[in-house]
């Protein structure tokens, strides 16, 4: 190194000076674009404020695109107990006077955080981008702005924190000089003031299409655009490669001067994730280089030695001839951090102290992090490529109660002893591209809009699949000594102990939401388990298995349910359980961590169960799964049974919230309830018979041929079903929601014929309604269904929850109304969600189980939307029956020539 250069590394004078001049000329910058901001037509056009013309490198034209500049006008705050109606106040004082004892006792007495935090729910960040790795091995999220703020790494618990450290860095070199190094953020952060903040959003874009997202910076000044692409393993049918917790960044670099440059980028990370344990003590980091296959990976491996589920955190990069990799195993992410600065911009490498293998373990309260530096030669004109990777390395956890240890899936292929992040990155930088290949062809049909599909619709069916991945999500191993029958075999009505599905393909678990976090929460999984069924099926059979297994075992503990005041078992048996569990608890031994209502006389789990298990079937076709499901079906209806009070053949709702609106009070048979009801005797004729078992065929038929005639006596009122058959003011509401039931024998092959549960024609008059009450009669038809709506065309106000837009029951209706040929209907139903959420809220990549007309939204990043693949679904069969039709018709035309002519 010149004498020079070791003058400008130690020079602060010459970092100060160069910084100072480009933050002017881009603060300047964004200064006039705030200014402007003020002229914005729609809150929906997120790119009017890009003013540059470049549009990347290999970016798609599908997905959800926003400029870095952009900010949304409206700010909703969460719902909370002040926002509940006076009307309503007098019925929940009892549930609200219990829930603060109890939620006394979990926080302050046994120190655990409450399944649902009232008190403490997340307030709206418009900040979220897609996230980062594969199912199941926790996952941390990136911001649209490139912040990395949301971290799962402890299973099912969430953490709300933006890393300030955690950055992409760009130094641009010409003749052996820098001309040009910047923080690849639009932040102005109070620390770190060494390094160069304020990149200037409006020359920079990101785009989103899940698992899959780019972000697009041209340099001011520069003529030079960086393309970041963002790449995580989430393939369909792939159950090794998507449990992987890894992520990929490639970085396109553009340069078009006349001239060639050197170009870094500089990637640093923190050891830890912005929670209180990175100052815990005892965290270290060290460089390691793995060769193997011809192909050699090199970076920094950060390790997190936490007491409980300790992990390792790693940067990487591939090694190739004509790049130049270069790291700092250590430095203190406080202070102004200006010699890091200052040697990456000195000669655009980083210089690790020589001699030095790993850094001495933190002290207490003080935090480590760590830098790698990839470099490349662009030519005038041209192009070239680096690439990053970013893993974490946690094989072994445990549940908020420590109990047991639990083995994620993707130590399978990389073990368990906490040091596969080496061959971890090694894997991911050398098979990414056969990833995006995989996806590519997956989403391809899509994207080329074999139906006609609208850009927003393409945009929601993979995006909303982020879920997936960072719903809390876990996926391990089933342990040997585990017994998912709960004791009860085969032979008497149960299952094996370890049913081939799981030890094949693990045990799967996803939250209800990112704030109600409870495990596979049933009621809800049966809108959102149609991503899983189409994508993953094994995944979905595997949850099936084990709620089948629950569904025989009991809990006698005995204990309060907040609602009602009263105490009850926490499992009943033959009975679908509401959960599997909470994680600061323990899963799958412990179900039922909901305790506001006493789930066991619910009346749409049973229901539930034995719908999902006839589709399932329907769309895999594995006859094994459908002979151990059978008996377990059986006794879950013979349980529902009680609910049929006065024998007529059709259940009764109990006079309270009993089903999935468990803030929405509903007495005697009812069009949701009562509906599923009919199609689960639709659905049982049918497994019957598949089983061969007329016996129970012929008594299941018995109870539908009665059932549906109570259904259209006591609820039909000429043009739609009902709410209920109470005689209540309200009893004649129109629930959005009324045709649950219907959807899932369509979605199933069934609802005609034989099979048909429902008039058609009634069918399509309560989605006529629905359509025009719930969806064109509220707010101006552009912001979904909403789920009650009175005759006289203004929202059910009756309960917290009637007047609320459920965005994952809307995707359902538009299923439904697509499997009914009305697709026009049902797309114009699904984009007012659409839009609402991801357009004018800033709610991407956090979509809530519900927002009302003005004001609040509850619960962030929820599952049930993932029912939006049941739209694809209702897209994939349609397509099939016209073709079929058409087929058929042109066999007729066939025939009835060839009958004319031997006529003739």
């Amino acid at each position: 190194m010149t004498t020079s250069l070791r003058y400008f590394k130690n020079n602060h004078l010459f970092s100060a000076v160069f910084n100072y001049t480009l933050a002017s000329r881009i603060s300047s910058c964004c200064l006039a674009s705030k200014r402007s901001y003020c002229g914005e037509k729609s809150t929906g056009d997120l790119m009017s404020r890009y003013v540059s013309k470049e549009m990347g490198y290999g970016v798609p034209k599908e997905g959800w695109r926003i400029c870095l500049a952009h900010e949304f006008k409206e700010k909703r705050k969460p719902f909370q107990a002040k926002d509940v109606s006076l009307s309503n106040v007098w019925d929940h004082i009892g549930l609200g006077i219990r829930y603060l004892k109890w939620w006394y006792k979990k926080t302050q007495v046994e120190k655990k955080a409450p399944f649902i935090d009232m008190f403490g729910a997340q307030p709206l960040r418009q900040i979220y981008g897609a996230p980062l790795g594969g199912i199941g091995g926790g996952t941390i999220t990136r911001g649209w702005r490139g912040e990395f703020c949301r971290w799962q790494l402890r299973p099912g618990m969430y953490h709300y924190k933006t890393v300030t450290a955690n950055q992409f860095t760009v130094c641009l070199r010409r003749g052996g000089q820098t001309v040009y190094q910047q923080v690849l953020s639009v932040e102005r952060p109070p620390t770190l003031q060494g390094w160069n903040w304020g990149y200037c959003g409006e020359y920079a874009f990101y785009h989103a299409l899940y698992p899959r997202a780019w972000t697009v910076y041209h340099l001011p000044g520069q003529n030079v655009t960086l393309t970041c692409r963002q790449v995580s393993p989430v393939i369909p049918h792939d159950y090794q490669d998507s449990s992987l917790p890894v992520a990929v960044f490639v970085w396109d670099i553009e340069n078009k001067n006349d001239y060639d440059l050197d170009v870094s980028i500089m990637f640093t990370m923190v050891n830890g994730s912005g929670h209180k344990d990175d100052k815990s003590g005892g965290h270290w980091n060290e460089p390691f280089h793995l060769e193997k296959e011809g192909e050699a990976v090199s970076g920094v491996l950060l390790h997190h030695c936490t007491t409980v589920n300790p992990y390792t955190l790693c940067i990487a990069a591939r090694e190739q001839p004509d790049r130049e990799v270069s790291h700092q195993t250590a430095f203190s992410p406080k202070g102004t951090c200006s010699g890091l600065w200052s040697d990456l911009i000195t000669d655009g490498r980083l210089d690790s102290p020589t001699g030095q293998r790993s850094s001495p373990p933190t002290p207490k309260g003080e935090k480590v992090a760590a830098a790698l530096a990839v470099g490349c030669s662009v030519p005038a004109q041209g192009h070239n490529t680096l690439e990053f990777c970013l893993t974490w390395d946690m094989p072994k956890i445990t549940f908020g109660s420590k109990e047991r240890e639990h083995i994620r899936r993707y130590t399978r292929y990389f073990g368990t002893k906490g040091d596969a992040s080496p061959s971890l990155s090694h894997y991911a930088l050398t098979h990414y591209r056969q990833w995006e290949k995989s996806i590519e062809e997956w989403q391809r049909p899509v994207l080329q809009d074999r139906y006609s599909l609208p850009s927003w619709y393409k945009s929601a069916l993979f995006n909303e699949l982020y879920f997936v991945v960072d719903g809390g999500t876990v996926w391990t191993e089933l342990p040997e000594d585990a017994d998912v029958s709960g004791g009860v075999r085969s032979e008497d009505g149960g299952l094996p102990a370890q049913p081939a599905i799981i030890k094949e393909y693990g045990r799967f678990a996803y939250l209800e939401g990112q704030e109600y976090r409870m495990y596979n929460t049933y009621d809800v999984h049966f809108y959102a388990s149609f991503a899983l069924i189409m994508l993953w099926p094994k995944l979905a059979l595997s949850v099936q298995y084990d709620i089948a297994g629950s569904v025989v075992q009991q809990d006698p503990t005995e204990r309060l349910h907040l609602m009602s005041g009263r105490c009850s078992p926490v499992k009943a048996k033959n009975v679908v359980p509401h959960d599997i569990g909470d994680p600061d608890d323990e899963p799958w031994q412990r179900v039922n961590a909901y305790l506001i209502h006493d789930t066991a006389d619910w009346k749409d789990l049973n229901l539930k169960f034995v719908l999902q298990v006839y589709r399932d079937f329907h769309l895999t076709q594995d006859r094994q799964y459908l002979r151990d499901m059978w008996p377990i079906c059986q006794a879950v209806m013979d349980s529902e049974l009680k609910f049929d009070l006065d024998g007529d053949g059709l259940i009764e709702n109990s006079g309270y919230a009993d089903q999935t609106y468990d803030g929405w009070t509903v007495t005697g048979p009812s069009a949701y309830c009562g509906g599923l009801w009919l199609a689960s005797l639709c659905v049982m004729c049918k497994m019957a018979r598949l089983v061969d078992n007329e016996e129970t065929n012929q008594r299941f038929r018995d109870l539908l041929d009665r059932g549906s005639a109570a259904f259209d006596k006591l609820l039909w009122n000429g043009k739609y079903y009902n709410y209920d058959s109470s005689g209540r003011d309200l009893s004649n509401s129109v629930m959005s929601d009324q045709c649950a039931g219907h959807w899932f024998l369509r979605a199933s092959g069934l609802g005609e014929g034989e099979y048909q549960a429902f008039p058609k024609e009634k069918i399509q008059s309560a989605l006529k309604s629905v359509f025009d009450l719930n969806v064109m009669s509220f707010a101006g038809g552009q912001m979904g269904a909403v789920n009650g709506m009175r005759p006289e065309g203004v929202p059910d106000r009756s309960s917290v929850q009637s007047d609320e837009v459920w965005i994952g029951v809307v995707y359902g209706l538009a299923a439904t109304m697509i499997h009914e040929g009305m697709r026009e209907e049902g797309m114009r139903t699904a984009e007012g969600c659409y839009r609402t959420v991801w357009e004018r809220l800033g709610m991407a990549f956090q979509t809530p189980e519900a927002y009302c007309e003005k004001g609040i939204y509850r619960s962030l990043a929820y599952m049930r939307p993932l029912s939006i693949w049941a739209m694809q679904l209702a897209l994939d069969t349609s397509q099939k029956d016209q073709t079929t039709s058409a087929q058929t018709r042109d066999m007729d035309g066939e025939q009835g020539q060839n009958l004319r002519e031997n006529q003739s």
